[in-house]
């Protein structure tokens, strides 16, 4: 074989090697814009459909703005106490909003079912914690103000698991309003002047804070109770046979 011949074939196996990796490249490139045009045109899936209706929407924003509402609180100056309380009574609405608007639109998720009472949770349990450090209440009204959310969730948890349902009580209720309200004047904290009927008066916001989440404290310790016997009752019914059976 000459020289001639030789290189000839050199340059045609490099021709070769050259085609073939752009062959390769070419597919691969092929394969990766089939696969966006498949997701493209692939449905949403129910989870993520859930995720984006209005009452869910509502509910991922309860859980946005708590950076901004413990921002805000962590400053403790009049202005931004009254921003935050105006934050923390925002969502307080909105929760209200998206529960009656899931159920008027019947737009009742799996994913609403989750977020909902943990939204409500993060955010009350920002506040407590921030109100501790600032000196507003008492660490031990926080503890157990947490620690009644942990019991009743567990056993919420259980009777769920058992088939069992324990429907919240009138006295779950007032705790709740009771906490919340308390817990917006205690973000407010200062003595600010408000009109009540004809005349102007001065109202320790913290003081009534104070008063309306000891008051909900022990709403919460005898709705915790209220539960627990529920629960109890439920348990004693499980193996019992039903009426007429």
């Amino acid at each position: 074989m000459d020289r001639e011949t030789a290189q000839k074939q050199k340059a045609e196996a490099r021709q070769k090697k050259r085609d073939e990796k752009a062959r390769r490249k070419a597919e691969k490139l092929a394969r990766k814009e089939a696969k966006k045009a498949e997701r493209r045109s692939r449905p949403p899936s129910a989870l993520l459909q859930e995720f984006w209706n209005l009452p869910n929407m509502l509910t991922m924003g309860r859980i946005a703005v708590i950076p901004l509402f413990v921002w805000f609180l962590s400053d403790a100056d009049p202005f931004f106490s009254w921003a935050a309380a105006s934050i923390f009574t925002l969502a307080a609405v909105t929760d209200v909003i998206d529960g009656f608007l899931a159920r008027r639109w019947n737009m009742i998720t799996v994913v609403g079912k989750l977020l909902d009472p943990l939204a409500d949770k993060l955010i009350v349990a920002a506040a407590l914690v921030m109100l501790v450090r600032l000196g507003r209440i008492h660490a031990w009204v926080v503890i157990v103000l947490l620690c009644r959310e942990f019991i009743v969730t567990g056993l919420r948890q259980i009777a769920a698991s058992e088939g069992l349902v324990i429907a919240a009580g009138q006295e779950g209720k007032w705790k709740t309003s009771l906490q919340l309200t308390g817990i917006v004047a205690l973000c407010i904290h200062y003595t600010h002047p408000m009109f009540f009927g004809f005349a102007w008066y001065d109202v320790n916001f913290n003081l009534v804070g104070k008063f309306l989440v000891y008051f909900s404290t022990a709403f919460s310790v005898w709705s915790a109770g209220v539960y627990f016997q529920a629960f109890l009752r439920m348990l004693s019914r499980r193996g019992q046979p039903a009426p007429g059976a």
